[in-house]
């Protein structure tokens, strides 16, 4: 398996080993574009791998900080409660860079800036650049990616 983001399209492909598309899902990257280069707030590009996958077992739209469930389960009250939070929901897919300098180790480290593929509340719009810096996904869409990918699945972010 390999998944490929691409940031022009806002698009999640899912590959199998063969390179065939498995599956495509609608995402949200960086409000602020690409870049690697920790505290910018932008998706950093490249090669990564899926380095730990956090939530199995929880409800869709179980909440998460510091990658720890809260106990708290997203609502539209609860949104309108934490108007400013950044709503990190469902599943956490962590990632890691794979190239030094690039976007590993340094001030460009992609897990040492907590860049996640993460579900999002439904009423965050999908297919246009909203994120902190992490790749949103439809908590539904998520579910089916976690339960697709192995830690250590390949990801390519390109621009």
């Amino acid at each position: 398996m390999k998944i490929n983001i691409h940031i022009p399209t806002q698009q999640l492909e899912l590959l199998d080993d063969a390179g065939r598309l498995v599956s495509s899902y609608a995402v949200s990257t960086a409000l602020l574009g690409a870049g690697e280069i920790s505290g910018s707030m932008q998706t950093p590009r490249g090669k990564h791998v899926i380095r730990a996958k956090i939530g199995e077992g929880y409800p869709e739209n179980a909440v998460f900080r510091g990658r720890r469930p809260t106990g708290e389960i997203y609502t539209k009250e609860l949104g309108e409660n934490f108007p400013a939070r950044d709503w990190i929901l469902t599943r956490i897919l962590w990632l890691s860079g794979c190239e030094v300098g690039y976007n590993r180790l340094g001030n460009c480290d992609t897990m040492r800036r907590y860049i996640y593929i993460h579900g999002t509340p439904d009423s965050e719009p999908m297919g246009m650049p909203r994120s902190h810096g992490c790749i949103r996904m439809r908590n539904e869409d998520l579910v089916a990616l976690f339960d697709a990918v192995p830690v250590g699945t390949p990801v390519e972010i390109i621009e």
